[in-house]
């Protein structure tokens, strides 16, 4: 647990305090005196189960929710059959939103048989009106809804749904506020993302996620120093600074700072030894950045850079502010300054008025790029998004049969690129025991995972391992 609180200290029969952190932990404090006696009264431990849909930055924000939940006294478990189910949701597709419309039928029959069972939705999925109408109509037996911008007031809003009868729904349609100093249980003991920043100026044509994460806004660089302090403190050896787009961090600060910068600051906490980041912009990847990398001994050398296509012309029309040749120049200039980089990318194939013609111009960037991966995806309508009015849509056929294409060169390339570390030994952070017993995960500083015989006293220590045997993206390999 990280940040932890005692809560015997908080006077929970005054009134709230008026500053956003310290009314959390006071409505924390009151859940916490109904856990114990609802726990006397069962003669059970009370459960909770927390599933995330999509990114890295869903990922981050369930943390703090479970840290919420695990400091009020409420046990986690895997599976839905729990007093409280809650959804972290994604929208950035909509198969996202179709699979979480699918799980809630499957919770209405467990809650028949357990009336007293809670269900709360948040995340990037119930900041869609459509969304929350539904919500409404169809699902009337989830208790509380709410989106991304108040996740923070996750105690206080679980506190009223506790003491209401009726549906609760709370959805912001932005904010300035960042609020430190919540509590945060880790998927991991020594690695963790940090957030530096939250929203998204971009405004991408297929892309919702602006509307609904809002604005940028950076966090200051002293916060986020000092979150990462605490963490190496606790354990933790690698960090993932995220947002939505790092690169432009800083620009919204009354004193503003790079993500150079920044990152500056953060390689010079000691004990720490990994930085990652993610996702860059290739319209704001600067010189300074591209530099820092080339020298930084903690930054792994590894980037995500997002293309969606080699088409210049599309990527007017996705209005991604760069085109074909600039982010090959990106590619050239990263390659020198950091010549044994990983570079990885997202892809979308289909999108509105593409042609074979356009089409042929991603598959000369993937050529010429050389990814050690790519992530490809079938381009999703999504309503609210400029792209989603436009016409000529590819049809279907055709989209997959360019996205087979795509992703035969994709892996073509991959293996290539990849394969270069074959018969190397590298340093690897041992993170997970894999469903095959006696069969360990860990990732370089390429990002690349290496799956390796060993045993559970080497998860979070750094190994070295021959890679042996190139599958793709990751490798087969032997601790030495």
């Amino acid at each position: 647990m990280f940040n932890e609180i005692d809560f015997s200290k908080i006077d929970t029969a005054g009134a709230p305090p008026t500053d956003d952190a310290g009314r959390q932990y006071y409505y924390m404090a009151k859940l916490a005196t109904m856990v114990t006696l609802k726990e006397q009264e069962l003669g059970r431990p009370i459960t909770y189960c927390l599933q995330t849909f999509g990114c890295q930055m869903n990922e981050k924000q369930s943390e703090v929710v479970a840290g919420i939940m695990d400091e009020i006294g409420f046990k986690r478990q895997d599976t839905e059959n729990a007093d409280v189910v809650i959804y972290n949701t994604c929208t950035v597709r909509e198969n996202a939103n179709l699979k979480v419309y699918g799980r809630l039928g499957k919770l209405h029959s467990l809650k028949k048989s357990n009336p007293d069972m809670k269900i709360a939705l948040f995340g990037c999925m119930m900041q869609e009106k459509q969304v929350v109408d539904k919500i409404q109509k169809d699902y009337p037996f989830v208790n509380l809804v709410f989106g991304t911008h108040n996740i923070f007031k996750f105690a206080e809003l679980f506190y009223e749904m506790e003491n209401r009868d009726s549906q609760l729904i709370d959805i912001w349609e932005g904010t300035d506020k960042i609020v430190e100093e919540l509590p945060t249980e880790r998927n991991y003991s020594f690695k963790s993302g940090v957030n530096i920043m939250f929203g998204c100026n971009n405004f991408c044509s297929y892309c919702i996620v602006p509307y609904v994460r809002g604005r940028e806004r950076s966090r200051e660089p002293e916060a986020i120093v000092k979150e990462i302090e605490a963490l190496v403190a606790d354990g933790v050896t690698e960090v993932m600074l995220l947002g939505q787009n790092v690169n432009s961090y800083g620009k919204t600060l009354k004193n503003p700072v790079t993500f150079a910068q920044l990152l500056e600051k953060v390689e010079a906490i000691e004990g720490l030894k990994r930085i990652r980041f993610m996702t860059s912009h290739p319209k704001d990847l600067s010189d300074e950045l591209i530099e820092y990398m080339g020298k930084s001994k903690k930054v792994c050398h590894h980037l995500h850079l997002p293309m969606q296509s080699g088409s210049s012309r599309i990527l007017k029309v996705m209005n991604r502010h760069y085109d074909k040749e600039k982010y090959l120049g990106l590619v050239e200039k990263i390659r020198k300054a950091v010549p044994d980089i990983s570079l990885t990318t997202d892809i979308i194939v289909g999108f509105p008025g593409e042609t074979e013609e356009d089409f042929q111009e991603t598959l000369d960037v993937v050529e010429k790029s050389c990814f050690d991966t790519a992530f490809t995806f079938i381009y999703s309508k999504r309503s609210g998004t400029p792209a989603a009015k436009m016409e000529d849509q590819v049809p279907e056929d055709v989209v997959k049969d360019r996205f087979d294409r795509l992703l035969k060169l994709v892996q073509e390339k991959g293996r290539e690129a990849s394969s270069r570390f074959e018969g190397e030994v590298q340093e690897v952070l041992v993170e997970t025991e894999s469903k095959e017993k006696g069969i360990f995960t860990g990732r370089t500083q390429y990002n690349l995972l290496v799956h390796f015989p060993g045993t559970p006293d080497l998860l979070g220590k750094y190994i070295n391992v021959r890679l042996d045997t190139c599958k793709g993206f990751y490798y087969m390999g032997t601790q030495v």
